[in-house]
């Protein structure tokens, strides 16, 4: 007897644990719809934010190339500064040239005897100056336009007049009223020439 009773309290608990499966699998099934409309809400909010983070890349990197280019651009500016800041300073240095070139052209060359030693070594100390400022020049990027016989080039050279010459091709430099000069490629202060036009 004993066993039958077993088997009655077996066979309920059996039928108990179908039911309680049965139970369950709708609670299952409202498991499955609950996190579907959950994904759905976290696929939104993820396809928002890698949105977001794509514009926040993008200005990321317009922030980072304007940033480049601003560094280029002072970069560029300091160099500058370094190569054309003493050019107010040339400019004025150029006036003191002219005039020792002036001074050098002026004294007769008949004249420069050892008779006369003074107006020699004066003569001499001129034109070692000279020759010292245009290595100073030189050193420091200033370069001398003496552009005779060359072809006239409007940034280089600023015509004073045109005027017919024999044996001269019309279009370039005749005559060189005053020397121009260039730093480190640019022009300074243009030649003053005379240019030969066609007769």
């Amino acid at each position: 007897r004993t066993s039958p009773r077993l088997l009655c309290v077996a066979t309920p608990q059996k039928s108990t644990g179908q039911n309680v499966e049965e139970e369950q699998s709708p609670s299952a099934s409202e498991q499955k719809a609950e996190p579907s409309a959950a994904e759905k809400l976290l696929a939104e909010e993820k396809a928002k934010l890698e949105e977001k983070l794509r514009e926040v890349n993008d200005k990321y990197k317009r922030a980072l190339a304007d940033a480049e280019n601003v560094r280029q651009r002072s970069q560029k500016l300091v160099e500058e500064a370094k190569l054309y800041g003493i050019q107010s300073f040339c400019k004025d240095l150029l006036e003191v040239a002219d005039i020792l070139e002036k001074a050098t052209e002026s004294v007769p060359k008949e004249e420069i005897k050892d008779e006369n030693p003074h107006l020699k070594s004066l003569y001499e100390g001129l034109v070692m100056t000279e020759v010292q400022i245009q290595k100073v020049f030189k050193k420091h990027g200033l370069l001398r336009l003496d552009p005779v016989g060359a072809k006239f080039d409007p940034y280089e050279h600023e015509a004073l007049f045109h005027a017919p010459v024999e044996g001269k091709e019309p279009g370039t430099v005749a005559l060189v009223s005053k020397i121009g000069y260039k730093l480190h490629g640019r022009t300074l202060r243009p030649a003053l020439v005379g240019v030969v036009k066609d007769a």
